[in-house]
């Protein structure tokens, strides 16, 4: 029997973490599924760590990150290049993940080939086409461009069936991301000593990088955060920023060198896991984060107004503070201070998987083609 013929495309670190595991799992069934690789290269040297971390080595490396690129020829740029990919590979089947430029250019490349499409995390939603942005633009899209849509939650697959896609290709899978965090958790726990923090301070750790929040609201952060250092004294707040030069300009001028603030480079993911586990707040805009640290029994402050991740909110496991000074200081204090809160919220059930999503995607590709 001829092998199914996976190609994979991602681009990203946060679509590496989250397809990873899926990839490695593809490859653990290599007498029904073939393995193909494509990584666009979107995020250079962030995407090179995960893909050395889960030791994958892609098939195809379009290499495509440009200084200052944009999204006009970032989409130009994929669309083409995973043209050429899929002529020469002629996959049975497509995999994308989530909401990049690279998952939204790459499907519909696909789908000019007419090639079966499968969407990795399918289903999120904020109704917001400009929050975030381009994000839930490009899932939206993607998803009515796809055939089969693996969905981390109940509330994904309501969002899908309300879509009306075929329910009959709605599968509901958990998350991958919880299987990345646990297999690195258990496999690489990385020392972080030489970040130097004080053990005897709470640490609180930020990550913040988001287009909607360039400009003021990233300011307004920043600002939080000095409030919290100076009313606080049994705190560190550790900020892994992102390269992008709208995000390093305004962080570095207001919180470089303020006492017990440390601004470091962005951590490959195993120390990531790592500082995530000896955190006791998490204040972050990233989707990822929100799903990862309820596994650790961290609490999350979100740095947005909305979130394609309701579930979590609902569960408990996050919440809402967005960009207002007043508001993400008050609500930091509050977990602070209020021991039961704390507890409350570090004890909440994960809505997003058990770390068994990718064998569950596997075992739907191999009924696929039965």
């Amino acid at each position: 029997m001829d092998r199914i013929k996976v190609l994979t495309i991602f681009g990203t670190r946060p679509e590496a973490i989250k397809m990873a595991p899926l990839v490695k799992e593809i490859e653990k069934n290599s007498d029904t599924l073939k393995s193909i690789v494509c990584v666009t290269a979107q995020h250079r040297q962030m995407l090179d760590q995960v893909l050395d971390l889960f030791r994958i080595k892609p098939d195809f490396d379009l290499d495509i990150m440009k200084n200052n690129q944009n999204l006009w020829s970032l989409t130009a740029e994929v669309l083409i290049k995973t043209k050429e990919v899929i002529e020469k590979v002629n996959p049975d089947i497509v995999l994308v993940h989530g909401d990049t430029t690279t998952s939204m250019a790459a499907a519909l490349s696909s789908f000019y080939a007419k090639i079966p499409i499968g969407h990795v995390e399918a289903g999120l939603r904020t109704f917001d086409k400009y929050y975030p942005f381009p994000e839930e633009i490009n899932r939206v899209f993607t998803d009515y461009l796809c055939t089969y849509y693996f969905a981390p939650t109940d509330k994904s697959c309501e969002n899908l069936e309300k879509s009306l896609v075929n329910p009959k290709n709605v599968y509901k899978t958990g998350n991958t991301v919880i299987d990345a965090l646990l297999y690195t958790v258990k496999n690489h726990n990385e020392d972080i000593e030489n970040l130097k923090l004080n053990p005897d301070l709470k640490t609180i750790l930020l990550t913040s990088h988001r287009r909607e929040n360039f400009g003021e609201p990233i300011k307004n952060i920043c600002k939080a955060v000095l409030k919290l250092v100076e009313n606080n004294k049994n705190i560190q707040v550790v900020y892994p920023v992102h390269p992008n030069p709208n995000v390093q300009q305004p962080v570095f001028e207001l919180l470089n060198e303020k006492e017990r603030i440390h601004l470091i480079k962005p951590l490959e993911y195993a120390q990531f896991c790592s500082l995530m586990k000896k955190s006791h707040i998490i204040l972050t805009d990233s989707g990822g984060v929100q799903e990862e640290a309820p596994s650790l029994g961290k609490p999350v402050l979100v740095l947005r107004n909305t979130t394609e991740r309701p579930e979590a909110v609902q569960y408990g496991t996050v919440k809402l503070v967005g960009t207002d000074i007043e508001k993400i200081v008050n609500s930091t204090e509050e977990l602070l201070i209020n021991d039961i809160e704390y507890k409350k919220m570090s004890e909440a059930v994960n809505p997003y998987g058990d770390g068994h999503a990718s064998e569950r995607i596997v075992e739907i590709l191999k009924s696929i083609k039965n």
